[in-house]
């Protein structure tokens, strides 16, 4: 034992230049609560409850790669809830502090279907925002520090953020799997994900102070497209009562079987598998080398399934059969896709519930250099949020005029989360009446100084093409 003891010291002593600047964490301020497969551990963090690395569904791997999201497997004991699983699988910088376009570094994995719940301690009754991160569908996580629901709890919000399954893991059909379908829904797996989290937090929200019957979905960028395609999901009805589409109006047709089919095979003829293989074979493909490949990474969504996807939200609005929900929509102004959002609203706010729209025109004093035409892609999330301080584009950066801004906005989207599901308008930001959109009518114009309202129409799309300033 003195011999073991000597060489640790001689170890640990070579490390102590490394950890010169590091700490142990703080200890756990810890809370639990029983969910339907058995105890977790959270902590309370500023004031809230915080729950991270909550399992929804089984790990989608190996015999459950491209099938349905399966049941979470009971657990004995009490289960940690204190760190964040993995993101999905999705192509990261080999320097690990560096991230992704999707905000990602360092691990990931095919185990992933986990969730981020932050809640008011003592809650009861309370509304829910069920939160999907964008990425283009193939990166992204929701564990980043822009989608913090802290400021939402203080509201008495709880917000349920999501991890669901990306790229060719989460979009892909294939004529093997065709061939050993036993009559489950294929492809739009991150849809089927979606659809198992609503159920998640219908059967197990109430354990953390939730009501079941207020749930607001919302999503930004891919996000938004989940969020939209959901609006016309047969086994979504029923599950949530309001939604929210940031910059993500994603108004397009299904893709055809056969299309998208044909575009795996090819795209799987590139890394040297070709267009006999096996179920299992396929299955035997590392996540990693579906993520590194640039034809497979993005997958080849959405399709339909007649079960599952029988229609695509653009037939479904067009028809007027869409979920009739309110919807909150928009965009920035440095960015295309005003547009589609004015049209979203158009449609799912023509009859039955309201839609509400939006453009967000604020740009930071510290991004004036570099977002010449307006706020990019994603400039709005630390504002939704109030998450300045764990944003990686906020933090000690914001000045007052920021975080003024960022309270109000807040405000209002926690305004929608609350708001009746049959009200026409609804009050933020120390008086502001946002009123819901018609054609040729007005949107919500978020400018420095908080919202007005303002003629929708005579807002562009977004910038110029040359006048786009991408962030770095």
């Amino acid at each position: 034992m003195a011999r073991f003891l000597a060489a640790l010291a001689v170890l640990t002593a070579g490390l102590a230049p490394l950890a010169a600047n590091a700490q142990m964490p703080d200890p756990i301020d810890g809370v639990t609560v029983d969910v339907d497969a058995g105890t977790l551990m959270g902590s309370r963090e500023n004031g809230v409850l915080v729950f991270r690395g909550v399992p929804y569904a089984a790990p989608p791997t190996g015999e459950n790669r491209w099938r349905p999201p399966q049941p979470v497997e009971p657990w004995q004991g009490v289960r940690a809830a204190t760190a964040h699983e993995p993101p999905c699988a999705q192509p990261v910088d080999i320097d690990t502090m560096v991230a992704n376009y999707g905000g990602v570094n360092g691990a990931q994995s095919e185990d992933c279907l986990y969730l981020t719940i932050t809640a008011p301690e003592n809650a009861q009754g309370a509304p829910v925002l069920v939160w999907f991160h964008g990425g283009a569908f193939f990166l992204g996580a929701g564990s980043l520090g822009s989608y913090d629901g802290t400021a939402n709890a203080r509201q008495g919000v709880i917000t349920v953020s999501v991890n669901y399954r990306l790229g060719a893991l989460a979009n892909f059909v294939h004529p093997a799997l065709d061939a050993e379908n036993s009559g489950e829904p294929q492809g739009n797996y991150a849809l089927q994900d979606a659809v198992a989290v609503l159920e998640w937090v219908k059967a197990n929200i109430a354990a953390f102070g939730g009501d079941s019957e207020q749930v607001t979905v919302a999503g930004q960028s891919a996000g938004g497209g989940i969020v939209v395609n959901l609006l016309s999901l047969p086994s979504a009805k029923g599950l949530f009562d309001k939604a929210i589409v940031q910059s993500g109006s994603l108004l397009l047709p299904d893709r055809p079987n056969a299309d998208a089919q044909s575009m795996a095979i090819k795209a799987l003829d590139t890394i040297g598998i070709g267009p006999d293989a096996t179920a299992d074979e396929l299955r035997g493909i590392s996540a990693q080398t579906f993520a590194a490949s640039e034809p497979l990474r993005a997958g080849f969504f959405f399709t339909p399934d007649a079960a599952f996807k029988p229609t695509s939200t653009i037939a479904a609005l067009r028809a007027g059969t869409e979920m009739d929900v309110p919807v909150l929509v928009g965009s920035n102004a440095g960015e295309k896709g005003f547009a589609a959002a004015r049209t979203l609203a158009a449609l799912a706010g023509d009859t039955g519930a309201p839609a509400f729209l939006y453009r967000f025109d604020h740009t930071p004093a510290f991004r004036a250099g570099e977002w010449k035409a307006g706020p990019i892609h994603s400039a709005e999330l630390m504002f939704t949020f109030d998450s300045i301080d764990r944003s990686s584009w906020g933090g000690d950066n914001a000045d007052a005029t920021d975080r003024a801004l960022a309270d109000t906005v807040n405000g209002c989207w926690v305004a929608f989360v609350k708001m009746a599901s049959d009200a026409r308008s609804f009050e933020c930001g120390d008086g502001f009446a946002w009123q819901a959109y018609r054609p040729g009518g007005e949107a919500a114009l978020i400018e420095t100084t908080g919202p007005t309202m303002a003629p929708a129409d005579a807002l562009p799309d977004g910038p110029e093409e040359d006048a786009v300033t991408q962030d770095d």
